[in-house]
């Protein structure tokens, strides 16, 4: 885990911002004169969190974070405003801390979890992560100073284990291959909702009758499909198919068969006039479309599945770019997204009404025939999640025209992706001129990884760094846990309380309803706060209770204080979480939560309809003034979205607006519930996994004497609260516009017998992968003294 963030620059009733260096500047520019704060900015949400190591060497960079530079070098990935007002940089490493050490001991956290606005998740770190963060002894003697030290994107991808772990290597592996590597299996077919011959649902649906083999010489072409939303659900109204050339075959309008609730002319830009002299029906293109194809024929297009419903349709050879250019946990890019970090063409412009099929249709062919002529390890070292980034932060900056944006992105066709620092960086700094301090150092084992005690304690470590780090452009300080604090089998006791926590979180009890109660009425009711993941009639008691565990801890928490009391089921119910000694601290837990600065400005919204889709609900919630992102969460073994979502807002004002407009439609009948966020979108993630963890390896590992848990659980909180209150300590004495980075190593590159029993994942809510690290940004010195 890991935290970093730009000071304020707010007054400070005390602290070290009138150090030697405040005093030069103020006499430079005049006594008086206020200069604009510093502050990080990074459109990261949902499942989106998780960094590389590459960028955060990218943000750490001499040439970025150049104090005192007044043409610093923005970060791909983020955005520091006011870059050159930055007075320095400081990295807290606590050694063998993870998350799970975070969420475990959440409330003993307060500064951290209180200040640091930005929280980010990194990849399972290699071996010389930290030691090229602040290098060994001979990273820093004068010999060594003139080694190169950049390296492209491309490069890092190809030179270091991040391309073995990228999606898209680990689907496809790294060769080259032809076409038919790249079409879905039918168990990709099935699982992605594409319409299949004796599917429920599929009867009467046209087959193309494309049933002759496949081989790579088959042709391909594009598919696109508009749809409006009728009394019968999405009718498609245009159709656009084009050959391996991108010549267009096809380009139609269709009449639905049902009469038009919604024409969705913003994405469809189909209106009520265009519609009206059609007489096309959708029997007369499947007709066409199936005189079209030829019988090897493979039919590509972005979450084709959705077109090929709407046709009615079953065609048994596809290529599919949502998932070609695969992600982490069932999330795909745009199709608008992938033209332009791919192929470069713009897509789908805001200054078009409705998409154009044609358009579409091309873009998803040649998105195809790039990944199929280039291959999986060339689409890889593109970086795209990464570009991603970049693209989201740029439509958040207010401050930059179209002009600026095109002239960034001729210099980046032209120059090449930003040069990153990968030595060390006390090395960089040291060529730049800027005396580095390095704190609490840690002997570095054959490996390159910092390994034994620290040569000083925590508090001296402290005592040092008050007096030392405000005189700094860059420092960085090492805190570290005692041996005793990191051993295996205690932290697997540990996790497997958080795990036990959590899932008594997520579970309600409902109760008492009559003997002939209907238990398909409850679950609708209770669905309508979030996901169930299990529902279970408990029988033991005098009536019958309801046992409900959800997936996500916002819906047990609106169920509790929405339903209880209410009336379900015809009966009179009380619902309330299952009363254990993990749970006695449940209500603080969830406050402490509601007011976690990461969770300001997010609402959770649960009763959406399955079959709504990112861009429906965009446009369903585009009247919500301020909104800022959207997470719409997605069920881990199919892919498939769930029935909740978070909105993200740019002032935590607005967020309370919208919770209140929400709150008001459903008085009118609406499905939707809505309230505070309690949780990032990544502890489904962390659900999933623990679910799915070793029982035996879990049983075997917990056999510890309790009285030697106990005590070193209470040790643990004593020393993990100091350490919070050491950071705050030495937080406060920073200067203005000071960027703190606050890094949680983890314990398995010590410790590998551990990673036999925790779960691997990348999420940053409640993660247990002790050698996963989280970055977590703050704003600054938040308080007035």
């Amino acid at each position: 885990m890991a935290g970093g963030g730009c000071v304020n620059g707010r007054k400070r009733l005390r602290g070290g911002g009138d150090g030697p260096r405040g005093a030069a500047k103020r006499s430079r520019r005049g006594e008086g004169a206020e200069e604009k704060p510093s502050r990080l900015s990074a459109a990261l949400f949902g499942e989106d969190c998780e960094i590389s190591h590459e960028q955060v060497y990218e943000l750490l960079n001499p040439g970025t974070a150049c104090v005192g530079s007044h043409s610093p070098t923005q970060p791909s990935w983020c955005r520091i405003y006011h870059q050159s007002h930055l007075a320095g940089v400081v990295v807290i490493v606590l050694h063998e801390m993870s998350q799970l050490h975070f969420y475990k001991f959440y409330l003993q956290f307060k500064h951290l979890r209180r200040v640091f606005r930005h929280r980010f998740i990194l990849p399972p770190s290699s071996a010389n992560f930290l030691a090229n963060l602040y290098g060994n002894e001979a990273n820093l003697s004068p010999q060594n100073t003139a080694r190169d030290s950049t390296f492209t994107s491309s490069q890092y991808a190809t030179n270091s284990s991040d391309l073995q772990r990228d999606p898209i290597i680990q689907k496809y592996g790294e060769e080259k291959r032809g076409l038919t590597r790249y079409t879905l299996t039918l168990e990709e077919l099935k699982k992605n909702d594409y319409p299949m011959k004796g599917s429920r649902g599929c009867e009467g649906y046209m087959y193309t009758g494309c049933d002759q083999q496949r081989t790579d010489s088959s042709p391909l072409f594009g598919l696109d499909c508009e749809m409006c939303l009728t009394a019968k659900g999405n009718e498609v109204t245009r159709v656009s198919l084009v050959d391996a050339q991108g010549r267009c075959l096809l380009s139609e309008l269709v009449k639905p068969e049902s009469p038009v609730v919604n024409y969705r002319t913003r994405f469809s830009g189909i209106t009520r006039k265009l519609l009206l002299p059609v007489k096309t029906k959708l029997a007369d293109i499947q007709t066409r479309l199936k005189q079209m194809l030829p019988h090897d024929a493979v039919l590509v297009g972005h979450s084709l599945n959705a077109d090929l419903q709407a046709l009615q349709m079953i065609h048994p050879s596809v290529i599919d770019t949502s998932l070609l250019f695969a992600r982490n946990e069932g999330r795909r890019f745009k199709l608008k997204f992938l033209a332009k970090a791919v192929l470069g063409k713009e897509i789908q412009c805001e200054q078009k009404i409705g998409h154009d099929p044609t358009e579409d249709a091309r873009a998803a062919l040649e998105l195809a025939q790039f990944f199929i002529e280039q291959g999986p390890a060339k689409v890889a070292e593109l970086n795209l999640e990464m570009v991603l980034t970049t693209e989201r932060l740029t439509e958040m900056s207010p401050n930059k025209s179209a002009l600026q944006l095109q002239q960034n992105t001729v210099q980046r066709e032209q120059n090449g992706p930003p040069q990153l620092s990968r030595s060390c960086f006390l090395d960089c700094l040291q060529k730049t001129g800027q005396k580095p301090l390095l704190l609490g150092r840690q002997e570095p084992d054959s490996s390159g990884v910092c390994q034994g005690n620290l040569s000083s304690s925590n508090k001296q470590i402290l005592q040092q760094a008050l007096k030392d780090v405000p005189l700094s452009t860059f420092s960085i300080v090492q805190f570290s846990l005692a041996p005793e604090h990191v051993a295996p089998h205690l932290l697997a006791g540990i996790c497997e309380k958080v795990r036990v926590k959590l899932t008594d979180m997520l579970t309600i009890y409902a109760g008492p309803f009559d003997e002939s109660f209907c238990l398909k009425t409850v679950k609708k009711e209770f669905g309508r706060c979030g996901p169930i993941h299990s529902l279970t009639v408990l029988t033991e008691t005098y009536q019958p209770y309801v046992c409900i565990q959800y997936e996500v801890l916002e819906a047990a928490q609106l169920a509790v204080e929405s339903l209880n009391g209410a009336e379900v089921a015809g009966s009179c119910i009380k619902v309330q979480r299952p009363v254990t000694g993990t749970m006695l601290d449940c209500d603080v837990l969830i406050k402490e939560l509601e007011l976690d600065i990461e969770n300001e400005g997010v609402i959770y919204v649960a009763g959406l309809k399955k079959s709504l889709t990112e861009t429906d609900l965009q446009e369903e919630f585009s009247q919500l003034k301020d909104l800022q992102a959207l997470f719409l969460p997605r069920d881990l073994q199919s892919g498939k979205h769930r029935n909740c979502c978070f909105l993200k807002f740019l002032k935590p004002e607005s967020a309370v607006d919208a919770l209140q407009v929400i709150n008001q439609w459903a008085v009118t009948g609406s499905r939707l519930r809505s309230r505070k966020a309690l949780a990032p979108g990544h502890l489904q993630r962390w659900i999933w996994q623990m679910e799915h963890s070793n029982e035996k390896q879990r049983g075997d590992i917990l056999r510890v004497e309790k009285e030697q848990e106990a005590n070193f659980e209470q040790e643990l909180r004593k020393k993990l609260k100091k350490l919070d209150q050491r950071i705050r300590k030495l937080y406060r004495r920073l200067q203005n516009n000071t960027l703190c980075v606050v890094l949680f190593p983890g314990v398995n590159r010590a410790l590998k017998a551990e990673q036999q029993i925790l779960p691997r994942t990348s999420c940053s809510w409640f993660e247990l992968e002790p050698s996963a690290e989280t970055i977590c940004v703050a704003d600054g010195p938040d308080y007035q003294g």
